[in-house]
C-alpha cells in the first residue's frame, strides 16, 4: 500500500473511531432528561438503557469477528454504520421509553461489529510495526470524541431553548427545530448522530479497503480451547478485573450528572454535562501520561496506585462539598485511563497459549457496561445513589486487588527516567 493511501485510509479509520465515540458516551448527560421527560419512577429504569446497549455490546463481540472471516471486512463495515443508523433514526422519529430501549441494543450490535472489525484493519492499513502508536492514536481520537460530545449537548439544548431559539438565524437549528419535538429537545442529538452515520455509510460503499486476515491473537479459538480456559480459576479472576473496570467507567460517566443535580443542585444540562466532558477529557490525557510511567514502572504497581488514587478520588467526590466534586469526578477519568490496558495485559501474559480465546472470553466482559450501572441504580432505588455509587469503590478495590495477586510471566519492561530521556545509554 502506498503511504499516501495508507495515510487516507488512517484518517478515516480515525474518523470511525470519532463516529463510535461521538455516539456511545453521550447516555451520561441525557439520563436527567431521560429520568424527567419519560416520566421514569426510578434509577433501575434509567439503567437499563446501558444495559440493552452492553448487553448488546457482549452478545456480538465474538460472532463479528466469524462474520469477518466469512463475509468479509466490507460487509461487516456498512452493516455495523447501518444498525446505528436505523437505531438513532428510529428513536429520532418515535421517541419514547420503549423505543429507546430498543434502539439502544440496535446501536450496541452495531458498535460491537465496528470495534471488531476495526483493531485489525488499523493493523493491517498501519502496519505491523505501527500498531502500537496507531491504536494510541485510536485511543485519543476515541477519547477527544467523548469529549466533544457533551459539549454539542450542552450546545443543542441551549440553542433550541424557547427564550433562545430564532427561526432563520441558523439553517441548522431550523432544521432541528422542525424535526425535534418542542418538549425534547436532546433528542436533536440523534438526528446529528444519524446524520453522521449516513455519512459513514456512503464513505465505506465507495472505500475498497485492505484484506484482513485474522491474527491468532484476534480470532476466536475452538471450542476445546474456551472449555480448556473456563477451567482456570485465573479466567475468571480477570473476568472479573474487566468487568469491573466497565462498571467503573460507565458507573461514574452514567449518574456523575444526576448526582451532582440531586446532591449540589448544579444544572445537569450545563455544568453537569461539561462535568462528564472533562471526566472523558482527563480520561484521554491520562492514557497518553500512561505511555510515559509504563516506561518507568511496573504495571502491577501502576494499578495499585491507580486503584488506590481512584478511590480516594472516588470517595472525595460523593462526600465532599460541590467545588471539590466538580473536580474530583473528572479527575477519576484521568486515575483509571491505564486500567483497561494493563489488566488486560497481565491477563494475556498470564498465559502461553489460546491467546484468541482468552481476548475473547475478555472482550466478552464488557458487558459490565450492562451490569454496573444497573446493580448501582438498584441499590440507588433501594437506598440512596450516594449509597449506590459506592459500589464503585467495590469494583476499584477489586482491580487495585489484580494488582496484587496477579502473576504474568511477562513484565513490562521499565527504564530509569534517565534512560527514557535519553540521557543515560541502556544497556
Amino acid at each position: 500500500m502506498k503511504n499516501n493511501k495508507r495515510f487516507g485510509m488512517l484518517v478515516l479509520i480515525m474518523m470511525f473511531w470519532f463516529t463510535i465515540s461521538f455516539i456511545t458516551n453521550i447516555l451520561g448527560p441525557l439520563i436527567p432528561d431521560i429520568i424527567h421527560n419519560f416520566k421514569l419512577k426510578d434509577l433501575t429504569m434509567a439503567g437499563f438503557i446501558s444495559t440493552s446497549f452492553f448487553l448488546a455490546y457482549a452478545i456480538m463481540s465474538i460472532p463479528a469477528g466469524i462474520l469477518i472471516d466469512k463475509y468479509g471486512e466490507k460487509l461487516v463495515l456498512f452493516t455495523g454504520f447501518l444498525m446505528p443508523f436505523i437505531g438513532t433514526t428510529t428513536f429520532a422519529c418515535f421517541p419514547s421509553y420503549p423505543v429507546l430501549l430498543l434502539s439502544s441494543f440496535i446501536i450496541g450490535l452495531g458498535m460491537a461489529m465496528l470495534q471488531t472489525v476495526l483493531n485489525p484493519l488499523q493493523r493491517v492499513v498501519g502496519g505491523e510495526e505501527n500498531y502500537a502508536f496507531v491504536a494510541e492514536m485510536a485511543q485519543f481520537v476515541f477519547g477527544v470524541a467523548s469529549f466533544i460530545s457533551p459539549l454539542v449537548y450542552t450546545w443543542m439544548i441551549h440553542a433550541l431553548e424557547s427564550g433562545v431559539y430564532q427561526p432563520g438565524q441558523n439553517f441548522l437549528l431550523d432544521i432541528m427545530a422542525i424535526v425535534t419535538p418542542d418538549n425534547l429537545p436532546w433528542v436533536s442529538l440523534y438526528w446529528i448522530f444519524a446524520v453522521l452515520l449516513l455519512i459513514m455509510l456512503f464513505i465505506v460503499s465507495f472505500v475498497r479497503f485492505p484484506r484482513i486476515e485474522l491474527k491468532e491473537d484476534e480470532r476466536s479459538g475452538s471450542s476445546s480451547s474456551y472449555k480448556k480456559l473456563f477451567r482456570q480459576k485465573y479466567v475468571w479472576l480477570f473476568f472479573l478485573g474487566i468487568f469491573c473496570y466497565v462498571s467503573t467507567e460507565q458507573g461514574v460517566s452514567i449518574f456523575m450528572s444526576t448526582f451532582l443535580e440531586q446532591y449540589h443542585g448544579i444544572d445537569p444540562k450545563t455544568v453537569g454535562a461539561q462535568s462528564i466532558s472533562y471526566f472523558w477529557g482527563s480520561m484521554t490525557i491520562g492514557c497518553l501520561f500512561g505511555l510515559f510511567l509504563l516506561k518507568l514502572i511496573d504495571s502491577k504497581r501502576l494499578l495499585q496506585i491507580s486503584g488506590i488514587l481512584s478511590m480516594t478520588l472516588l470517595l472525595t467526590a460523593l462526600f465532599g462539598p460541590a467545588r471539590i466534586a466538580l473536580w474530583a469526578f473528572p479527575a477519576i477519568g484521568f486515575s483509571i485511563s491505564m486500567m483497561y490496558s494493563i489488566v488486560f495485559s497481565l491477563a494475556l501474559n498470564t498465559v502461553t497459549q489460546n491467546h484468541g480465546s482468552f481476548a475473547g472470553i475478555l472482550c466478552s466482559a464488557i458487558v459490565g457496561g450492562a451490569g454496573g450501572p444497573l446493580l448501582i441504580s438498584l441499590l440507588s432505588d433501594a437506598t440512596s445513589l450516594r449509597t449506590g455509587m459506592l459500589l464503585v469503590l467495590v469494583f476499584m478495590g477489586y482491580i487495585t486487588f489484580v494488582g496484587f495477586w496477579a502473576h504474568p510471566l511477562i513484565n513490562n519492561k521499565t527504564v530509569t527516567l534517565k534512560e527514557l530521556v535519553g540521557l543515560k545509554k541502556r544497556k
